[in-house]
């Protein structure tokens, strides 16, 4: 009988047709009611004596009370209600339906079903409505920042279509309006985007309200939020506060998402972009000539107006430099001496190696520190691929092998004698293997050995035309540079048979004329 959807002043005009004689029939034709309820409503009316014209109808009270909602069968009861005190604490919280169930079950052996629990919820949501509250802001006082999912606009570079976010931002007071298209929501992004964002206000807010973005926020808390590193020194160098929103409390930022929303279903429609500087371009025409000039609903004022009238000139000025946008990130010193940054590696000294370290980069430059000391200083690359070395950084012997060049290494030759010269210029003739290595292992063999017995070494070599690194070594190792000259040897056993010796024979004789 009880229907949340009729009202009492129904049932009543139901009452004062059948008083004047309408049938069940014409009274549910007219659309009122259904028959059968109109039925069960003139059996209830007869039996209590409404239909009898020399009564008075019943008032509200008494319909309620024969027709009111009735309240629920009190044997039903929730499985939950067992675990209502932990259950309400747990909603109060903000933890989701799902997790409530799963914690239910895991430590109370909890055997209802997941729906058993969000109908509890759903009841319980009922029973404490959430109040909300209008919070007002003084002009100059805050800008409220949001991202929203913008239109696919075509690449110019591939000539593909690609996804576009908005970055939005408003003025608290005035509803003026910032806003541009972008391709990531990076932490350059971000801080680029809030740059431009103060030049076109010409003007900073006392404070920035945002959501919990993790270009901005590395760590969402309710009490104690972590700012991103390179998002604080921006708020630093433009002198603003940064107020990111509770989580899961977007409505305080209502002003920029409604923003988001007007811009998307106004402006985006209907528009052809032929790139991300075309479509950019005609937002910021729009902003001015139509966004900032349209009388606000709330305020009933045009934003453009107040901006310039009132809130411009209550921001805070521009820095004369702006300042450095640069973006931190933890990077991790690999087994070569490099850490690497978007796909690019930067040398640091060889001792930091396995290490973690802060890298900072700027459009131009990139600088990495230990804690607070600056170890590394390197121009900023921005192909994939790129490897920047400072040959400090490496360790001594790859330092000395970078040093040892071909010319390095005729020149030291050259101090330990002519042969040793001859043989690395010999070394380096070929044509068939890179001989830089055993050239600089010839030469480093004087400091083990001294230059007279690698010069003789070498010498020796040269004799049996065996010119390499491992000969050398070789006849150094086995002391045979110390040996007599097998070529003076070979020279004194031909003058026995060409030199006046016993057998000598005149080789002019022996050739035929």
């Amino acid at each position: 009988m009880a229907n949340r959807r009729f009202e009492m002043y129904q049932y009543r005009h139901i009452l004062v047709r059948m008083r004047m004689g309408d049938s069940n029939r014409a009274i549910a034709d007219s659309g009122v009611a259904g028959r059968n309820k109109v039925k069960a409503i003139k059996r209830i009316a007869l039996e209590h004596g409404w239909l009898e014209l020399d009564k008075d109808l019943p008032d509200d009270t008494q319909l309620a009370a024969i027709f009111g909602e009735k309240s629920p069968n009190p044997t039903t009861t929730s499985s939950v209600a067992p675990y209502a005190d932990k259950v309400d604490k747990w909603y109060q919280d903000g933890v989701q339906g799902t997790t409530i169930h799963q914690a239910l079950v895991d430590k109370y052996g909890f055997t209802g079903s997941y729906w058993s629990v969000i109908r509890y919820l759903k009841a319980l949501a009922e029973k404490t409505p959430v109040p909300t509250t209008v919070i007002e802001f003084a002009p100059g006082d805050a800008a409220q920042v949001d991202f929203g999912a913008g239109p696919l606009i075509v690449d110019t570079r591939t000539g593909e279509l690609r996804k576009s976010w908005i970055f939005v931002m408003t003025l608290a007071w005035s509803r003026h309006i910032y806003a541009e298209f972008i391709r990531d929501q990076s932490v350059a992004t971000w801080l680029a985007c809030h740059r431009r964002a103060f030049e076109w206000f010409n003007g900073v807010p006392k404070r920035v309200v945002i959501d919990n973005p993790k270009c901005a926020i590395t760590r969402a808390c309710y009490h104690d939020p972590q700012v991103q590193r390179a998002y604080g020194e921006c708020a630093e160098g433009y002198g603003f506060l940064i107020a990111p929103c509770p989580v899961r409390d977007p409505q305080k930022k209502g002003r920029v998402e409604s923003n988001v929303k007007y811009i998307k279903n106004s402006f985006v429609p209907l528009k052809e972009f032929r790139s991300l500087s075309d479509a950019n371009a005609q937002l910021k025409s729009w902003l001015l000539s139509v966004a900032g000039n349209r009388k606000h609903g709330t305020t009933k004022c045009q934003p453009l107006e107040r901006f310039t009238e009132i809130e411009q000139a209550l921001l805070s000025p521009l820095p004369e430099v702006p300042p450095e946008q640069a973006v931190w990130a933890k990077v991790k010193v690999h087994g070569d001496g490099h850490v690497q940054f978007e796909h690019c590696r930067y040398s640091v000294p060889y001792t930091l190696i396995r290490e973690t370290l802060w890298l900072k980069a700027s459009d131009t430059m990139v600088r990495i520190y230990q804690k607070h000391e600056l170890k590394a200083t390197h121009a900023r690359m921005h192909h994939q691929g790129g490897r920047a070395t400072v040959p400090e950084h490496q360790p001594p012997a790859a330092q000395a092998y970078n040093m040892q060049d071909p010319q390095y290494c005729l020149a030291q030759a050259q101090r330990i004698g002519e042969s040793c010269h001859v043989f690395i210029k010999r070394l380096f003739a070929s044509r068939v293997l890179d001989n830089l290595r055993a050239a600089q292992g010839v030469v480093g063999l004087a400091k083990r050995y001294g230059a007279k017995r690698v010069e003789a070494a070498c010498l020796r070599a040269l004799t049996f035309d065996n010119v390499r690194y491992s000969a050398v070594k070789q006849i150094l190792e086995k002391g045979l540079d110390q040996q007599p000259d097998e070529s003076s040897t070979f020279d004194t056993l031909s003058d026995a048979y060409t030199g006046g010796g016993r057998f000598h024979r005149d080789p002019n004789k022996l050739l035929p004329h």
